[in-house]
């Protein structure tokens, strides 16, 4: 055998060498990692919670709010990318440089959902992906019924904000719920109506992009009133492509609806967007006997654009007007006894409001490097609100009547601060979060006004407020393999001014000697824990203290006494996919309040109106929640939640908690063909609960079934939606007072309420522009 030449042998050598080095770096390649973003493809908008799964080993990534990802560790060289209500994507990796992953809008499969502990503790966020993709919000109303178990009332002609109920709490207007869209809050502290105010009417419901909300106080950046939860709506950045819309319906309804994109592909592509959206609306509301005549209008504008690589300024404008007239609450013999001649009447015309809400909002968010993150937000809201409204009728008052008006004028503004850092040692990622805030109230004047017809007779109370609240927050979350740790402590400082200006003696007699001002702290610890068994289960304990702030009325006439009742709660739940086709979340919860806010009808007594404190309650309950996938067209969705809401300090027997839920369901049947014929069909169920603490008055429940059917292509969509199908008599609101109406001779204590409306249907026409 000849000798391999020289030559030969360095060949083989060089080979060898070569194929050691490719071997060494194949090995490295595979140790590395995958980084990127996923972004909608046609806006190039960033997408939250996707999921990113290395296929060789099913570990998985989930995408933050900047649609950012990194997946340590991959050993192979594709990534499956999914998320709700997009087509899922194979892509293959480029190591070593950071990837940008489009995702086309698709089908909506429940198969694609995984469950997977992830940093931004978002419980319910398959739910909310789920429900805004199936049941697109037809009105700010809508929004609300979205989170499960969250039902509301409207009471005051449709201009008024909603009542809110959720978790065995008669919230009032929000005073245990936390409402913001795009950073700004929207509840109103100190309000002329009553502590909490949250109205949400100047958001326009086809500009969501998104929403997020959690259940108790566990949460270390939400603050005042997120005691039974709060709800975070924020807009869309880009549009998908122009919208007329104009709706029109029952009751002399008509809404028109206009959003236009204002900048080009050119200048998307380069970071840059902008749009304006605007409606109106009038409606009577109803078949009320004295038309409600419900007129709003709302101006929206958002400005985004890229500094440079590492910052992002966002601006919001927006501003709201409505007017309405109401038929208010009729007590339950007012038509019995012929005051009136049907449920539709009313026992006041001049019932009725004006409100109108001016936002701005400026929003840096920046990339520091090295895995920190900072968002810095400055906002400001300019606010006047109405309101006429008679519950009593002849009680205090039997020649002039007890009619008043709540009436304030409000500039209030803040800062949003918040700086991140994640880092992984070892397979532990930790995520370090630090934030600031601050919100300044500035209301003067503040009224309750005694009024007759409309026209002004005395201060009830008259004054100026003023509040600030700033406040600070640590939260440090540790993922560890199948488990996820997160612990966080928050402080508030508030400081209360109020400076009655009334000579009424009743005013007087209250605040008379009293200091001005009064200020106080309240810390609050959080504990999240998750365990997630596997992508098909997963179990979570939630613990902490929240509150709720009080009036600032209130605070000065009781010398500080209970300024911040403290809430604290938890919550055992569970995530689970049983089947591939089925999302299941439940969880018992346990919440104690050291002070109830109530809504009773002494007006006169209390400083701040008919929102008044209570005493210490506790409510247990069961949330229960599932999403299943019948076929690829046709979707379920099935809610039912339980409480127990009771005082501590009363006895048995007279311990029921007015008006608190106790009983909720919502359900339906949502469908989406191929042809473009889209809809649903549901329900929503609020069973009997006590009026009064002693339960001898009851407010009714109500059955209530309501109805969609669209036509969607390409270039338009035509619809209808019905709401109170089978057109069953039904409540929305109501209260118990104590009342006298003209010509009797005595008080009757009873409830009060405000008709629901009857079968309603509205049909709509779309055009969509590109």
């Amino acid at each position: 055998m000849k000798a391999t030449p020289k030559w030969g042998i360095s060949v083989i050598k060089g080979f060898i060498l070569v194929a050691l080095l490719m071997t060494v770096n194949f090995t490295f390649a595979q140790q590395k990692g995958a980084k990127g973003k996923v972004v909608d493809i046609l806006t190039r908008e960033p997408i939250e919670s996707a999921v990113v799964t290395d296929i060789n080993t099913g570990t998985k990534a989930v995408t933050g709010k900047n649609g950012g990802f990194i997946l340590r560790n991959v050993k192979g060289d594709s990534l499956l990318v999914s998320f709700i209500g997009y087509r899922s994507k194979i892509v293959v990796i480029d190591f070593g440089k950071p990837m940008t992953i489009a995702l086309e809008k698709g089908i909506i499969t429940l198969k694609d959902v995984t469950i997977i502990n992830n940093e931004t503790l978002k419980t319910y966020g398959t739910l909310t992906n789920l429900d805004l993709n199936m049941q697109p919000a037809k009105s700010a109303q809508d929004l609300l019924r979205l989170v499960p178990g969250l039902f509301i009332a409207q009471h005051q002609g449709g201009g008024k904000a909603e009542q809110i109920f959720l978790r065995g709490f008669d919230a009032d207007h929000g005073t245990d719920v936390n409402l913001s869209v795009d950073g700004i809050p929207v509840n109103m502290v100190s309000q002329a109506h009553g502590q909490g105010y949250a109205d949400l009417h100047f958001l326009i419901p086809e500009t969501v992009a998104n929403y997020d909300f959690g259940k108790g106080p566990y949460y270390t950046d939400k603050g005042d009133f997120n005691t039974a939860g709060y709800v975070a709506y924020n807009t869309k950045c880009v549009l998908d492509h122009d919208v007329i819309k104009i709706e029109a319906g029952q009751f002399q309804t008509l809404r028109v609806l206009a959003m236009i994109n204002l900048l080009g592909e050119k200048a998307k592509e380069n970071g840059t967007s902008a749009y304006v959206a605007a409606d109106g609306l009038y409606s009577n509301g109803g078949p009320f006997l004295v038309p409600e005549h419900f007129t709003r209008f709302n101006l929206f504008g958002k400005f985004i654009t890229k500094l440079n690589n590492d910052n992002k300024l966002t601006a919001i404008v927006s501003t709201f007007k409505s007017d309405w007239r109401a038929s208010g609450e009729t007590p339950d013999r007012a038509v019995a006894k012929g005051y009136i001649p049907n449920r539709f009447g009313t026992l006041d015309s001049a019932q009725g409001g004006q409100t109108a809400r001016t936002n701005a909002s400026l929003k840096l968010c920046s990339t520091l490097g090295n895995n920190w993150t900072m968002d810095n937000q400055l906002w400001y809201s300019h606010y006047y609100f109405n309101l006429i409204s008679n519950f009593s009728f002849y009680y205090y008052f039997p020649q002039a009547g007890d009619e008043f008006r709540q009436y304030e004028i409000r500039d209030m503004g803040g800062y949003n601060g918040k700086i991140s850092k994640s880092a992984t040692i070892n397979n532990t990622t930790f995520t370090t979060t630090a934030g600031l805030g601050s919100r300044y109230d500035n209301i003067s004047p503040s009224e309750l006004d005694h009024t007759e017809n409309g026209r002004f007779l005395d201060y009830l109370q008259y004054g100026k407020t003023r509040e600030l609240n700033v406040n600070g927050y640590f939260d440090e979350t540790v993922r560890m393999g199948k488990w996820l740790f997160n612990a966080g402590l928050r402080a508030d400082y508030f400081n209360f001014y109020y400076q009655n200006l009334s000579t009424d003696t009743v005013a007087t007699n209250i605040f008379n000697g009293v200091s001005n001002n009064a200020q106080k702290v309240i810390v609050s610890p959080k504990v999240n824990v998750e365990y997630t068994f596997n992508n098909k289960i997963q179990l979570y304990l939630k613990a902490g203290k929240g509150f709720h702030s009080n009036d600032a009325r209130v605070v000065i006439a009781n010398q500080g006494y209970q300024i911040l009742p403290a809430a604290y709660g938890a919550d055992l739940g569970i995530n689970w996919k049983p089947l591939p086709n089925l999302y299941i979340n439940t969880a018992v919860w346990y919440l104690f309040l050291q002070q109830e806010f109530t809504f009773g009808s002494d007006l006169i007594d209390q400083p701040a109106g008919p929102v008044g404190p209570s005493g210490r309650t506790v409510r247990t309950g069961i949330d229960f929640s599932a999403r299943y996938q019948l076929t690829n067209w046709l979707f379920t969705n099935f809610n039912i939640n339980v409480a127990r809401p009771r005082y501590l300090d009363s006895a048995k027997g007279h311990d029921y908690v007015e008006l608190a839920p106790t009983l909720t369901s919502t359900a339906g049947l949502d469908f989406r063909l191929k042809n473009g014929i889209n809809g649903g069909l549901s329900y929503r169920y609020l069973h009997d609960r006590a009026a009064n603490t002693d339960y001898s008055l009851t407010a009714r429940g109500y059955f209530i079934t309501d109805l969609t059917v669209n036509y969607t292509q390409k270039k338009y969509e035509v619809g209808i939606a019905i709401e109170n199908l089978f057109n069953r008599p039904w409540d929305e609101a109501q209260f118990e007072y104590t009342s006298q109406l003209k010509g009797e001779t005595a008080p009757v204590t009873q409830v009060s309420y405000t008709p629901g409306v009857p079968f309603f249907a509205k049909l709509h026409v779309t055009v969509f522009f590109r």
